[in-house]
């Protein structure tokens, strides 16, 4: 019998949608405390690429990422979206949520995400938990699928994930130097 392949840890990232800041700073101070110190946070971006969240969370909503130092077992994806999910009802006031956490994984091939939902194109992991492969790397960058969401296929976006790709590889390199 083969021995299992050895998986590389793959890079935690965290997108998070809102319209109040503070309510950011604060969500990303808990994260920190549960994943570790973040090493990537991008710019606010505008988030009018859907009305999906406007009665929720109202107008004027704003898109943030951060990435974590610590990398992660892909395995782990299910309990982290059950925390973030748990973070997002802590928040919540009346019902509607003020913010929405969406974690996931980046490896040097694809970034993943996870979500509640199910879809065709999505496979379940664990604990009500899917995931979908949202974007695949080719030709030094980030490309996209027909059913990537509109705003992980502009631009910014693309940028925002080569350069968290840029410190994995980084950090995948320094591990793997570690293992041999």
């Amino acid at each position: 019998m083969k021995a299992s392949p050895k998986i590389n840890p793959a890079k935690l990232f965290i997108g998070f949608i809102f319209s109040r800041e503070e309510i950011y700073l604060k969500t990303k101070s808990i994260l920190e405390k549960k994943f570790g110190q973040s090493d990537f946070e991008s710019q606010i971006l505008p988030f009018n690429h859907t009305h999906y969240y406007k009665n929720e969370f109202g107008a004027d909503l704003k898109r943030k990422f951060i990435s974590f130092r610590r990398l992660c077992k892909p395995e782990k994806l299910p309990y982290i979206k059950i925390i973030t999910n748990k973070i997002e009802i802590k928040f919540s006031r009346q019902d509607r949520r003020q913010i929405n956490i969406d974690p996931g994984i980046l490896n040097l091939s694809k970034v993943i995400l996870v979500t509640t939902k199910d879809y065709r194109h999505r496979i379940y992991l664990d604990k009500g938990i899917y995931a979908e492969v949202t974007l695949y790397y080719q030709n030094k960058s980030f490309q996209s699928w027909e059913w990537t969401y509109p705003d992980y296929k502009t631009q910014a976006y693309m940028q925002i994930f080569n350069t968290i790709r840029g410190i994995y590889v980084q950090q995948i390199n320094a591990f793997i130097k570690k293992s041999i």
